[in-house]
């Protein structure tokens, strides 16, 4: 008996030790610190909300909670390793590192322990070929897509023909900011314009060089891949010289308000580009304040509702979330695994019945992603600044990048890839 009571008391020690896991995990590898914190922050909330939403509003998916566990990275790559050894046998279902470095070391390990990721807008590019990376998701759209989305912009000003126009590049000096330089070349010899490019150093805080370098060249056209404070500091230095905002072109991670404010109204008519719907118009705000932000269950203060980045945030666990029911109708089980997310990412359908089922109807393109394809179809958008009103708009109808461009990259770096990993194919 005193055994049976000691044995008793060690577990229930173990169990009040550990977390209590829903059967759906989705770890968030957030930065809520560090020198991204501003625009981590607002991403993380919009994520961890929206299964909140579900949980509240729904029951979770399917009849089974979820459970958003964090896990602070600070946006170091070797953080966000740590974190997901320590948070991958908790359930984990995806990981959504929300950093292109993190993202690279992670490839070899989602896939080794069968575990998905799904990198929006960031991460390796070729990963896009399903058939080299098993694992790996980045629809609805990537870097190459965006580089392609700017220079169809500017065709689109310049009625079709820039030959002979110049067009800078600012862009962080990292993995991240380098993704677009050998799509911008390969567009440049088909188009004929003349590319210069600016890196600029983690954080991003001194840029004077690079600015002095655009006024005295005077390019036609700058396209910005920048992050965090560096957005900010180009915005304004874009503003000293006086360089017209309609001609200065964002990546969608140099696109939030986070970006502009700082300017006021000197970053009007600034532009960025997006895969995703702006502001609060749309059925899925009007649950979210109900159940999650006046219930006091959001991740934040709630004042991010609505914003760039909270609704990067919310879309991407939308699209998880979808994944959720595409898997368990597969397999035919609610409970799924992470195996079984795998299979619902890759047989994933988004269109208008499907977002508006859920109230997000219009708020990004339609897209399906297949064995082949990880990608979606690489559309993308131009949102404009207004600074009196304070507001983002979509000036654009979503496009299709050139993929007679972007399609022999993705299918060159992926080979090499899997010729250095030994990788066969995995869609056969």
């Amino acid at each position: 008996m005193k055994l049976t009571k000691l044995a008793a008391i060690a577990v229930a020690a173990v169990t009040a030790a550990s977390p209590v896991l829903a059967d759906l995990v989705f770890p968030s590898l957030s930065y809520r610190t560090g020198p991204y914190a501003a625009n981590g922050t607002p991403v993380a909330d919009g994520y961890a909300d929206y299964f909140t939403l579900l949980n509240e509003r729904d029951g979770g998916i399917g009849g089974v909670m979820t459970a958003v566990p964090e896990c602070e990275t600070g946006y170091s790559t070797e953080k966000g390793v740590e974190c997901y050894e320590s948070t991958k046998g908790d359930g984990a279902l995806v990981y959504a590192p929300l950093s292109t470095g993190i993202t690279y070391q992670l490839i070899p390990k989602v896939t080794a322990d069968d575990i998905p990721m799904h990198t929006m807008g960031y991460g390796r590019t070729s990963a896009a070929n399903g058939d080299v990376f098993s694992h790996v998701f980045n629809f609805p759209a990537n870097y190459w897509n965006g580089a392609s989305t700017a220079i169809n912009h500017i065709l689109d000003e310049n009625g079709g023909d820039i030959s002979g126009k110049t067009i800078a590049l600012v862009y962080h000096n990292s993995a991240y900011g380098k993704e677009p330089i050998r799509t911008l070349e390969e567009l440049g010899a088909k188009h004929g314009y003349d590319l210069t490019l600016l890196p600029v150093d983690h954080p991003g805080q001194e840029q004077k060089s690079q600015w002095l370098q655009i006024r005295r060249e005077r390019p036609d056209y700058v396209i910005m891949y920048g992050w965090g404070v560096m957005n900010q500091v180009a915005i304004q230095e874009a503003a000293n010289i006086r360089f017209p905002m309609e001609n200065f072109i964002g990546i969608w991670w140099s696109g939030s308000e986070n970006d502009v404010l700082a300017a006021g109204d000197a970053a009007n008519g600034y532009k960025a580009l997006t895969f995703h719907g702006v502001g609060t118009d749309y059925p899925v705000f009007g649950d979210i304040q109900k159940y999650v932000v006046d219930a006091g269950k959001a991740a934040g203060t709630g004042e991010h509702v609505g914003t760039v980045l909270y609704n990067r945030g919310m879309y991407q666990a939308a699209l998880l979330a979808e994944a959720v029911k595409v898997a368990q109708e597969i397999h035919g089980e609610a409970n799924i695994t992470a195996s079984m997310m795998r299979d619902g990412l890759e047989n994933l359908v988004i269109n208008d019945e499907v977002m508006g089922a859920i109230g997000l109807e219009g708020f990004g393109p339609n897209f399906e992603v297949s064995c082949e394809n990880h990608g979606g179809p690489g559309l993308g958008a131009v949102a404009q600044w207004d600074a009196a009103a304070g507001t983002w708009s979509l000036i654009t109808e979503y496009g299709e990048s050139d993929m007679e461009v972007i399609q022999p990259l993705i299918d060159a770096d992926s080979a090499a890839y899997a010729a250095e990993n030994g990788i066969e194919s995995q869609c056969n």
